[in-house]
């Protein structure tokens, strides 16, 4: 009779949880949605921003205050904010381009997504078939050293091969973006005597445009007859960012004054 008690209070929600998960839940599909839908990179990374903060309050609502803690000082707080504010300062303002850079990305993209969820189901069906431990045999020596035994005791091999695995992709990443230098680097002094003997630009390009609302550097700068610059954006900018134009910044087309004088 007390072995029935303690299981149904181990199986049982209170209120307060019960409303505590329908309501953080229902917001964190909804930032995951956001995540997918958004129009903009920017809004995307503060949708995930808003899941990954909803997944740490129900980490430490389930007694892994440790797990809470680094979702959102590592996860929200430094990897998230990174890249937000890697995305603020480019300063790309429109939805990422249609045209796949990398040839299948698509495809693969959804056999790695259809693999995790076969996995995260059958990982789930697996702890409602065999039962679970429950927080007080799990923490029963504290949350910190609960995580720690399952990491550098029963999954260590696991734990040991991602951080390789996280190493080797830094590594390379690293190796793929250096780039051995075959000669020489050209001072100042150097590549103006070039430009003036091969007759290029002598003057520097002019700057990205600077407006009130608008100062991302994908924003062209304006000339005195109201056209915009193309050499006052980057070709990479130019490629992935934001196809700007006069109604955007609030300005009039350059022909609109002239053909004001006309009438």
């Amino acid at each position: 009779m007390t072995t029935a008690l303690l299981a149904a209070e181990l199986t049982t929600t209170s209120t307060g949880e019960a409303v505590q998960f329908w309501i953080l839940g229902a917001v964190a599909v909804l930032g995951a949605l956001g995540v997918v839908v958004a129009p903009k990179a920017v809004y995307s990374a503060l949708f995930l921003a808003m899941t990954m903060i909803v997944l740490a309050v129900f980490y430490i609502a389930q007694d892994a205050l440790f797990l809470g803690v680094v979702q959102v000082v590592v996860y929200t707080g430094a990897v998230m904010m990174l890249f937000l504010f890697v995305l603020m300062l480019v300063g790309i303002d429109s939805a990422d381009s249609l045209v796949e850079t990398i040839k299948g990305q698509r495809v693969l993209a959804i056999v790695v997504a259809v693999g995790f969820a076969v996995m995260l189901i059958g990982g789930i069906g697996n702890t409602a078939v065999s039962g679970f431990a429950g927080l007080d045999a799990a923490n029963a020596g504290g949350n910190v050293e609960g995580i720690a035994v399952l990491l550098f005791i029963d999954y260590v091999w696991a734990f040991e091969l991602t951080g390789a695995l996280l190493i080797t992709a830094t590594v390379g990443a690293m190796v793929l973006a250096h780039r051995e230098r075959l000669q020489p680097r050209q001072t100042q002094r150097e590549l103006a005597a070039r430009r003036f003997r091969d007759g290029e630009r002598v003057t520097p390009l002019p700057a990205a445009g600077v407006y009130a609302r608008h100062n991302a550097a994908d924003v062209p700068a304006l000339l005195p007859d109201g056209t915009f610059s193309e050499l006052s954006v980057g070709e990479l900018l130019g490629r992935i960012g934001r196809d700007w134009d006069h109604a955007d910044l609030g300005l009039r087309e350059p022909g609109d004054d002239a053909r004001k004088d006309r009438r």
